[in-house]
């Protein structure tokens, strides 16, 4: 058995009994030191540069960094931060700024190109039948009754295709049976219409036959069945193509209309059955009558307008219903145009001035060609070119949903136009363009209605 120890202070116990606290020696052993330290948060900031970069605000680096799984123990012993939003603001410091570019995605604007050709050849084709047919009758009543019926069908078809696109938000099926009763009604309206100049005559029929038909294409043109109705007008085609070849007698003269109406008609049918078989949409109250009045009145303006500019020319009006076709081509150009300069500018003003750049772009690319359609046929450029750039700009407007500054402004140039003496066209129409252009460049060059 060992001795008593001795436990007096300063012994040899001091060695094993006293506490032992740390130095900066013992210290360096176990922690890291401070280059070590930034030496580690320089290395994190490397590997996260990518994801901090773009960071705003050193907040969105601590969620990342809790993302990643680290803890305060980490962050203290490794990082020597004393948390982890002091962590988060030294690599918010480290990283430059860096915003990239969004990957780029499709147009949702791209066109149909096909498409917006077909349509325009679709608008003038019916033109067809009047070469055929002409020269049964004769007389300013003829004329005039099919006038009549022609700026009603026109007015009324603006405004049930504009209904109809709304039902068919809803459903294919509720389009459907918007266009199933109002077809029909417009047509029976806009022959009542031309009764009164033709005074109950025959050439009531031929009003009848010209709102049948014009009520029927509005149909297959909303539920996008151009094909079939290009199908329908083949016997004008194949009649108009024997014109410079062989004198057709009256028979085939009448006959031919008579068949692409009833093929329209006959097509007409199929495509509305097949809208009314398609399942019902979501219960929803149709839209109020009233949201269509503007755009039946922009119709029935652009009639008066294209009407009063066809008496003089009346080919330079085929050469403007043709250009239809690249007219809503164009339309679609500009919205994916804008929406890119939406996506490129990084400002208000510096949109307004690339919107400003996109409507010149497109009218210059609707209006150059034409120029030679004007020469070639015989007319005014400086009164088809205003008239077109008013029409474009007023279905720009109505593509946005901006329906009553384009219906208003083009009633006034056809009532101001229509009191005015022929060689006053020009001012009306550039009138109407000038305003219209304003409105574009003041509702559509601001940011809100491209996103």
């Amino acid at each position: 058995m060992s001795g008593p120890m001795a436990l007096e202070p300063g012994g040899v116990e001091q060695d094993t009994l006293a506490l032992r606290l740390a130095t900066d020696t013992t210290l360096a052993l176990r922690l890291p030191d401070r280059g070590t330290r930034r030496a580690e948060v320089d290395g994190l900031a490397a590997e996260l540069a990518d994801r901090v970069g773009p960071a705003v605000h050193p907040y969105e680096v601590a969620a990342l960094l809790e993302s990643e799984g680290l803890t305060a123990a980490v962050v203290k012993e490794r990082y020597g931060h004393p948390n982890i939003f002091s962590l988060a603001s030294a690599l918010y410091e480290r990283v430059p700024r860096v915003f990239p570019e969004p990957a780029p995605t499709a147009d949702p604007w791209r066109p149909d190109h096909v498409r917006c050709l077909l349509r325009g050849v679709l608008f003038a084709l019916p033109g067809l039948a009047y070469l055929l047919a002409a020269p049964l009758w004769h007389g300013t009543a003829h004329t005039t009754a099919l006038i009549v019926a022609g700026l009603v069908s026109w007015a009324w078809g603006q405004a049930l295709g504009h209904r109809a696109h709304l039902r068919r938000a809803t459903g294919r099926r509720e389009a459907g049976r918007t266009l199933l009763v109002g077809a029909p009604l417009g047509a029976l309206g806009a022959t009542a219409c031309a009764a009164v100049p033709a005074q109950g005559g025959p050439v009531t029929l031929v009003a009848a036959a010209q709102s049948a038909y014009l009520a029927a294409a509005g149909v297959l043109l909303v539920l996008g069945a151009e094909w079939l109705l290009l199908a329908a007008l083949s016997p004008l085609v194949a009649g108009s193509a024997m014109l410079p070849w062989w004198e057709l007698g009256p028979e085939l003269r009448a006959g031919l209309p008579l068949l692409a109406l009833l093929a329209t008609l006959a097509v007409t049918a199929h495509a509305l059955r097949t809208a009314l078989a398609a399942p019902p949409g979501p219960a929803a109250p149709p839209p109020a009558a009233h949201r269509s009045l503007p755009y039946g009145l922009f119709g029935l303006s652009a009639a008066v307008l294209v009407l009063l500019a066809g008496r003089q020319h009346p080919y330079a009006v085929i050469a403007l219903t043709v250009s239809m076709g690249p007219a809503e081509w164009l339309l679609y150009r500009y919205r994916g145009l804008s929406v890119g300069a939406l996506r490129a500018a990084a400002t208000p003003a510096a949109f307004q001035w690339r919107s400003a750049g996109v409507l010149g772009l497109c009218l210059l690319a609707y209006l150059l060609p034409l120029v030679p359609a004007a020469l070639l046929t015989g007319s005014d450029p400086a009164a088809l070119l205003p008239l077109a750039a008013a029409l474009w700009t007023a279905l720009l407007l109505q593509a946005f949903g901006i329906a009553w500054p384009p219906a208003a402004i083009c009633a006034t140039a056809a009532a101001c136009a229509g009191a005015a003496p022929p060689h006053h066209l020009p001012l009306a129409y550039g009138s109407a363009a000038l305003c219209l252009t304003v409105c574009v460049l003041w509702t559509l060059g601001r940011p809100a209605p491209h996103v």
